[in-house]
Parts: C-alpha cells; structure tokens; sequence
C-alpha cells in the first residue's frame, strides 16, 4: 500500500511541475506580448536569409512579405541552443510550421489559446535538438505576427 501510494505521490507531483512548468511559459508569453519588449522583424519570402528571433524574454513583431493571391507567407530563423521542448506563442492564428535540416518538425501539442490571456491567438509546443531551425508564418491574409518563444522548463531568472 505505501508502495502505490508512493508512486501516486511521484506522478501527481510530476504532473503538476509540468503543469507549472507550462503555465510558467504562459505567464512569461503573456507577458511580452502585452508589455514587450518588442523588436520588429521583416520576415524574408524564401527561408533563404531569413532574419534570426530567439527564445531571448521579447517579442518579435513580424511583418509578413505580400505573397499571391492576398495571402502573406515569411520566414524567420531561430538557433536552438540545447535539445527542449519551446512553445511558440503567436499573437494571430496564423498557420505555423518549423522545419530543420531532416524536414518539418511536427508538433507534440497545439492549441489557439492560452488560459493566462487572450493574446495568445496560437499555442505550439515543438520539441528541438541544438541547431538552427525556420519558422514560416502562413499562408495568411495577415500581414504581422507577433512571436514569442519560451522553453517548456523555463527556469532561468527574467530577465529584460
């Protein structure tokens, strides 16, 4: 009985450090993307020269190139520094995809809200190894999207 009762208490606990660990993200997110700080960026057409965003506690405003038919496509690059799991908060509900050396990257979850505020119009969860990686915004009829990237097990201190 101590035995089942003991690993009941392992798993709620672990459940509930992922639990803060996502809301953590969250509440950095929301943050930033109501208060910034802000940097803008001009995403490139092709994800050749594409304009480098980090996991560095800002927003990136990114304005979309005009692609065909009304609809915006762009690219940035992000350098992932260790293997983890990031969440890209965007502030549009814009398709989203990350593509790196072996292909597209799929996403372990993804969701349009965030419960911390209502600026989050797009929620992904991406796992990552160390490299570089492009993120293409769209096809969209948008023409900016704001981005903010945050690891999954966000334990550094803020900084701005």
């Amino acid at each position: 009985m101590t035995k089942k009762l003991l690993s009941a208490c392992l798993l709620s606990s672990a459940l509930l450090i992922a639990c803060n660990n996502a809301n953590e993200a969250d509440v950095e997110a929301c943050e930033h993307l109501q208060e910034g700080p802000a940097t803008a960026v001009t995403a490139t057409a092709s994800t050749t020269g594409a304009p480098a965003v980090s996991n560095d506690h800002k927003r990136y405003d990114i304005t979309l190139p005009a692609g065909t038919g009304g609809n915006n496509v762009g690219s940035v690059s992000f350098a992932s520094t260790e293997a983890t799991d990031y969440v890209l908060f965007v502030g549009a509900d814009v398709p989203v995809k990350v593509t790196g050396s072996s292909g597209d990257v799929a996403f372990e979850e993804t969701a349009k809200t965030s419960e911390q505020c209502t600026e989050v119009k797009g929620r992904h969860v991406v796992p990552l190894g160390v490299g570089t990686y492009t993120l293409t915004f769209g096809p969209t009829t948008q023409t900016s999207v704001a981005l903010v990237i945050e690891e999954t097990a966000h334990d550094e201190e803020h900084k701005d």
